[in-house]
């Protein structure tokens, strides 16, 4: 069953393009995964150091493969250093 994962992220304000460069670098990594179907990146309008990322993955398998794997995790805690709060990351189902 096809899985959703919701990624809130809030940027410090100044590190927005460091933010983007890593998120392009994160995304052509997932892009290859084993059952990555699709990804968007979205910023709010309220808060523009506000994002959300929202990617389709086969399985909820996959998608903890591709959490798990070392390149995504070293992108992440790099990702990490410029948030003003800690990454908040759902995983959702079609109802």
């Amino acid at each position: 069953m096809a899985v959703r994962i919701i990624i809130d992220r809030k940027v410090k304000k100044g590190k927005e393009a460091e933010f983007a460069k890593l998120l392009r670098e994160l995304r052509l990594k997932a892009v290859p995964s084993k059952g990555y179907i699709s990804g968007e990146t979205l910023r709010s309008l309220d808060d523009h150091y506000n994002y959300i990322v929202i990617t389709t993955w086969q399985t909820v398998d996959d998608w903890k493969a591709w959490e798990k794997n070392p390149e995504r995790k070293k992108i992440q805690a790099k990702i990490e250093k410029l948030m003003a709060r800690p990454t908040r990351t759902k995983v959702y189902v079609h109802a």
